[in-house]
Formats: C-alpha cells, sequence, structure tokens
C-alpha cells in the first residue's frame, strides 16, 4: 500500500507515543498483519472481532463489546480503510 508523506508522518508520530508488545507488526508488514477491528464510529476506538485470540494490552471490555483502543490501530482503519 503506497502512502501519502503525511500519512507515513502521522503514523510514525503515534508509534513514537506507543508502547507495542506486537513491534509495531501491523505497519512493519505493510498493513497486511493486522487484528480484526471494524470502525463502529466513535473518535478514537474501534470493535475488536471475536476472531482476536492472542492477548492484547488495548483491549478492554465495556459491557457486552469488546473494544480497541490501540491509537495506531484506530489511524489504520479511519485512515486506510484496514
Amino acid at each position: 500500500m503506497e502512502l501519502t508523506q503525511q500519512q507515513r508522518e502521522k503514523i510514525e508520530e503515534i508509534a513514537n507515543g506507543l508502547r507495542c508488545p506486537k513491534d509495531f507488526k501491523c505497519s512493519k508488514s505493510g498493513f497486511d498483519t493486522l487484528c480484526k477491528a471494524v470502525d463502529i464510529g466513535f473518535d478514537s476506538i474501534l470493535e475488536c472481532s471475536d476472531d482476536n485470540k492472542e492477548p492484547c494490552r488495548f483491549r478492554a471490555l465495556a459491557g457486552n463489546l469488546m473494544l480497541c483502543t490501540c491509537p495506531l490501530r484506530t489511524y489504520i482503519a479511519k485512515n486506510l480503510r484496514k
């Protein structure tokens, strides 16, 4: 996937502020290795798919929804449509 300079800078900015236990596998793979998450209309969270089985420090249960709070994953979903 070809990124604009602005997208690359934003991804780098987000990544610089994170401690990622998965070593940024999502961006290092060219966004081919992503957890399954769905944009549900909130600014900074996604809904995690039930298919996500491995532990993740950015996963949070809210009622009956499993949410993704990873800022990088959220940016990818909302801006790169992945």
